[in-house]
C-alpha cells in the first residue's frame, strides 16, 4: 500500500514539473529515471519528439567501467560523467536538468554532480 502510494506521488510531481520543462535542440531536457538496480539517463528533443543521446548502467560503452564498482551511487555517477563528455562532442552544455519526480539525493544527486563536473551546465 505504501509504495502504491509513494508511486503516484512521484508521477504527480512528474507531470507537475514536465508542464514547465521543455527541451529544445539548444536547450535539451536532461530526463533521468532509477530502478531498482539500474540508472537511466538520456537528453531529449521535446520539440522535436528525439533522443539525442542516451545513456545507462547496461550500456556496452560503460561496461568495463561498472564492473568492479559496488556502489549505486559511484554507477550513477559514472553515467553522468560518461553522458556529459558524450554531450560535449554533439556541442551540448547547458541542460535542463528533470529529476522525473525523484527526490534530488542519493543516487539523482552523485548523477547530476557528476554531469556537472563533465561540462554540462543547469
Amino acid at each position: 500500500m505504501i509504495t502504491k502510494n509513494l508511486t503516484a506521488r512521484r508521477l504527480k510531481i512528474k507531470n507537475y514539473v514536465r508542464r514547465k520543462i521543455e527541451g529544445t535542440i539548444e536547450r535539451p531536457r536532461l530526463s533521468v529515471y532509477r530502478s531498482l538496480n539500474q540508472f537511466y539517463g538520456q537528453l531529449v528533443d521535446d520539440r522535436n519528439g528525439k533522443t539525442l543521446l542516451a545513456l545507462s548502467t547496461l550500456s556496452k560503452e560503460l561496461k568495463d567501467q561498472l564492473q568492479n564498482v559496488k556502489s549505486k551511487k559511484e554507477k550513477s555517477a559514472i553515467v553522468g560523467k560518461a553522458l556529459a563528455e558524450m554531450a560535449k562532442t554533439k556541442n551540448i552544455t547547458n541542460v535542463a536538468f528533470d529529476r522525473n519526480g525523484f527526490l534530488y539525493h542519493g543516487r539523482i544527486k552523485s548523477f547530476a554532480d557528476a554531469a556537472r563536473e563533465g561540462g554540462l551546465q543547469f
